[in-house]
């Protein structure tokens, strides 16, 4: 396991690092006179050379990318020259709020997806089991944006039962604190991912019951419930486990137009914000951020399922 864990870690910072090579160099092709987006049009040629010097970004770019990987080495994530703060000080407060956020979300996802998967699969081809597929396949495909307005339209202006707009507080509990207000963005991101879940879940549990060790255990005269809980309910998550792992970065995504619909101050409403300033610093770290927590999470998923599943042999 150790050596395992050792080769994975050494390829996740190869990837890590191609990552941010491209994202780099994309960025300078999009824009290879920071000079001039910081300054605005109206600066001169000499102002904006200046500063493009100062700054170090009149280099080759080979030099940049180089001398920013030294800083990202030591921790130093650029600074927001519209904002005049360092990224990594802007990532710092808005990170814990978009991070409870996701696991608000992705937990409610998985209390629902879980139970209702396994009830499809023992209630196969049922009225239950073809009502949930269908709705699945529905939430699955409309948009989160979309998804979003209609719980606004319906909870907030007709009802009047929880507010359009997302807590203001600067607390990253507020999910918990204030859950009146964080209702609907937090069923927002667990609904799309409760459709992807159940239908994995579900067939997972199909396959699990077909095996066996589940005929086995219904010979023997164990309840219903036994079988379900106690020997089905382990096997049939493993698979559910990598796809959690691969959703993690997809929920900073979902985060982004969450988090603008409702006005809620995270990573995803700066990133909007940093794409409309053109501040490519906090573009190239929020990029990196995505990069970081998709390799983080394949890693992490993979460890668990062979610390989950003994039968599971690690590749050496």
């Amino acid at each position: 396991m150790a050596w395992y864990v050792a080769k994975r870690l050494a390829v996740s910072a190869v990837v890590l690092l191609g990552i941010s090579a491209v994202v780099f160099f994309l960025l300078h092709l999009v824009s290879d006179s920071p000079g001039r987006v910081v300054l605005g049009q109206r600066a001169s040629p000499q102002a904006v050379a200046d500063f493009n010097h100062e700054h170090g970004f009149d280099r080759p770019v080979v030099v940049q990318y180089l001398s920013y990987l030294g800083q990202l080495l030591h921790g130093d994530l650029g600074r927001s020259y519209k904002l005049n703060q360092d990224v990594g000080t802007l990532l710092q407060q808005n990170a814990g709020r978009s991070a409870m956020l996701s696991l608000a979300g992705l937990v409610l996802a998985l209390l629902i997806a879980v139970p209702l998967g396994i009830l499809q699969a023992v209630k196969r081809n049922s009225v239950v089991d073809r009502v949930a597929t269908g709705l699945a396949y529905v939430l699955y495909a409309t948009p989160a944006f979309l998804l979003g307005l209609v719980l606004i339209a319906v909870f907030s202006q007709q009802l009047d039962l929880f507010p359009a707009e997302a807590s203001q507080s600067h607390s990253p509990w507020v999910v918990f604190t204030d859950p009146r207000s964080m209702a609907l963005p937090v069923v927002t991101i667990a609904v799309t991912s409760i459709a992807i879940f159940s239908q994995y879940q579900r067939s997972s549990a199909l396959d699990q019951l077909g095996q066996d060790y589940i005929r086995v255990a219904r010979a023997k005269g164990l309840p219903e419930r036994l079988v379900l809980t106690r020997h089905l309910l382990r096997n049939a998550c493993l698979p559910l486990i990598t796809l959690v792992g691969t959703m993690i970065p997809l929920l900073l995504a979902g985060n982004l137009i969450v988090e603008s619909l409702f006005n809620y101050s995270g990573l995803g409403l700066l990133f909007l914000n940093s794409l409309q300033r053109e501040d490519y610093p906090v573009l190239l770290a929020y990029t990196l951020i995505g990069g970081v927590l998709t390799v983080a999470g394949n890693f992490i998923a993979d460890i668990a399922v062979a610390m989950a599943d003994r039968r599971i042999e690690l590749a050496s």
